[in-house]
C-alpha cells in the first residue's frame, strides 16, 4: 500500500501586494475638498459609504488622533 505524503502547505514564499478590484489610489487634497461640501450639503449618499474602511499613513493618523484630543470642548 502506498503512503500518503502529506506536508503543510504556509502560502507563497514572497507577499506579493496585488491591487484589490474596483480600487483607485488618488490624494487627499482631490477628494477632501468634495466629500467635506457633500457632508455640509447633506448628500444621502454619503451615508451608503460610511461604514467603508480607508487607509491612511500613520502619521496622518497619529495628527487626527491629536486633533480630536485637542478640539473636544473644555468642561
Amino acid at each position: 500500500m502506498a503512503r500518503n505524503r502529506l506536508r503543510v502547505y504556509y502560502g507563497p514564499e514572497e507577499e506579493l501586494e496585488t491591487p484589490k478590484a474596483n480600487t483607485v489610489t488618488v490624494q487627499l487634497g482631490e477628494v477632501l475638498p468634495l466629500l467635506a461640501d457633500a457632508m455640509r450639503q447633506g448628500r444621502a449618499w454619503v451615508d451608503d459609504f460610511c461604514d467603508d474602511e480607508v487607509t491612511i499613513s500613520s502619521d496622518l493618523y497619529e495628527v487626527l488622533l491629536a486633533y480630536q484630543h485637542f478640539r473636544r470642548p473644555s468642561a
